[in-house]
Formats: structure tokens, sequence, C-alpha cells
């Protein structure tokens, strides 16, 4: 049984952030975030990585992230390019149409489908996770369809704590998680999410505000799934195709993302999601003041012997 493998979600560029954040240097000897993600991901026994980029970023990736990793890393890169997998009509229509965004997370998945060959894990580049999410997820993903699962279909996800996620630079926007009896029943995307006089909000685009618990459950884009699940992703994103491509001015900003996809699944009954408890700490770069905050916190972890000095 071949190992899990670690995709990550490389390709976008951060409007809030105004720049590619993924390669904004935070560790001591030029690490970037997703730097500590590959190295928690290895150690914990993923096998492989894979990196979703965009071919115009091709060069200096290489150059600043996996110069570095060299041969202690096994990787592959996969492109996800405003076109790919695009039927030729619709780009063009949505070129006409003023379309400047890309197609979302779903899209980059499907971008890197032929170097998916085993139980996989998706995550963000500019996030970091924890090694315990890492630990839990590769132990899920190795025994799945094993008797720890109820079906070898099972996927998997690994939430955090609302209150942990907010960035105190402005609103972000979170993946709202259902949890019932240990398995994911909904994912609810929020957008507009914030702390404010003590209590954390969601003010909707007609601007009810919605006050949310701290410990609600959110989706930071740490999933879990089998191979099989690819060809449904390519249902769901043909889907949101067709009904782009039927209303495409009021559609003309959306995107296909994961944790609607994976809503959608949940739904159909097509697979279970399993929220995995990992009791980690999230931190990430939503804007270009939280850069300073995610230095001081792997210097901390540096100091306490989490990661060594030099990663590579």
């Amino acid at each position: 049984m071949k190992g899990p493998i670690l995709v990550v979600l490389a390709a976008g560029m951060g409007s809030r952030y105004g720049g590619l954040k993924q390669m904004d240097v935070i560790g001591k000897n030029g690490e970037v975030l997703l730097d500590y993600s590959v190295y928690d991901a290895v150690k914990s026994g993923f096998e492989k990585i894979v990196f979703i980029i965009r071919r115009d970023i091709e060069k200096d990736f290489r150059e600043i992230v996996l110069a570095r990793m060299g041969s202690k890393v096994k990787y592959e890169l996969a492109f996800q390019q405003a076109d790919s997998l695009i039927p030729p009509d619709i780009f063009r229509a949505a070129q006409e149409a003023g379309r400047t965004k890309p197609w979302g997370t779903g899209h980059a998945l499907l971008c890197a489908a032929d170097k998916i060959d085993a139980p996989f894990t998706v995550i963000n580049a500019d996030d970091f996770y924890g090694r315990e999410a890492f630990s839990v997820m590769c132990k899920h993903l190795n025994s799945s369809g094993t008797e720890a699962h109820e079906s070898a279909r099972e996927s998997a996800i690994v939430p955090y704590r609302l209150e942990k996620t907010l960035s105190p630079q402005g609103t972000v926007a979170r993946g709202v998680c259902k949890v019932t009896n240990g398995f994911l029943a909904g994912v609810e995307e929020l957008t507009a999410i914030e702390k404010k006089d003590g209590r954390i909000i969601n003010t909707a685009a007609d601007g009810t505000i919605r006050e949310l618990p701290p410990e609600t459950p959110v989706s930071m884009n740490f999933w879990g799934f089998q191979p099989d699940i690819l060809p449904e992703f390519k249902k769901y994103f043909d889907d949101y195709l067709k009904e782009f491509a039927a209303d495409m001015k009021a559609r003309i900003k959306s995107e296909c993302f994961i944790p609607k996809a994976a809503d959608h699944f949940i739904n159909q009954g097509i697979i279970k999601i399993r929220a995995l408890d990992a009791n980690s700490d999230w931190f990430g770069v939503t804007y270009k003041e939280d850069k300073e905050a995610a230095i001081r916190k792997i210097e901390k972890l540096t100091a306490e012997g989490v990661y060594p000095v030099r990663l590579w």
C-alpha cells in the first residue's frame, strides 16, 4: 500500500494580502510557511508532496522553495492555469465577459488528479496546521478500508476552533462546520467574519449580523480523501461549469470550492467525512500584517524544539 500524498494548494494570489504570500519568508533560513507543513507531513508519514502552482511562478517556486528541500522531499508539480480543464467555448466567453478570477480550489485539485494515486490530504500553502493535524490525518488515511472505518471511501477533515482562526487585521472567510456524532453533516461558507466588541460575528451581504460561538468548528482546508473521489469532483466541476455557462453574468466571479463540493457529497450520500480531533493550533497570513505574528510563533516553536533552526 502506498503512503498518503499531501496536495498543497499554492497557485492562488492573496488579494487581501497583496502578493504571493505562499513565498514570503517566515523562518530564519529562508523557510516559507508551507515548508513547515511539508516538514510536518513528512515527519508524520506522508510519502509524496504534490504542489499545485501556476506556470508563471514556477521559476521562483523552484528557487525559493524546492531548492532548499532538495532530495529530502519526494515531490511533483501540477499546474493550475486559467484555461486548464475548461472547454474552449466557455473559457472564451468568460474572458469576453471580463472574468479574471481563478476557478477555485476544486478546480485546482482536478489539475493535479493525474498525480494522485493513493489516499491524499489537501491543504492551503499559506496556513500553518500543526504536526498533530498531519499525524491524525496520516493515521486515518493509512487505516482506510480497515475495521476502523465504516467504508473504504470514508473521508476526513481536521476542523479548527473558530476563535483561533481570526485575524485582528480584518474579516475572514470560513467554512462553518456542522458536526454530528463525529461526522461532518454540512459546511456553510461564510464571509466577513470578525471579532468585534468581544463577540464573533458574521455580516451577510444583506447586512444581517449573526453571532457565532467561539468554539464553532471551521474548515481551514485540511481534507483527507480516497483517490476514487476524484471522478466525483470532476462531475461536480462539470456541473458547476454548466451552471456558470447558463448564467455567466450572475456567476462571473464564482469559484468551485472544495468545501462546497464536500457539502454536496455529504448531502448526496456519496461519502461520509469524519471530523478528526487533532488538538492542533492554526495560524496563517491572511493579511500582510499577520506576517510578524507568524514569524514570532515559528520562533517560539523553534525555541521549544518542535522544529530545527534549519528545516532542510
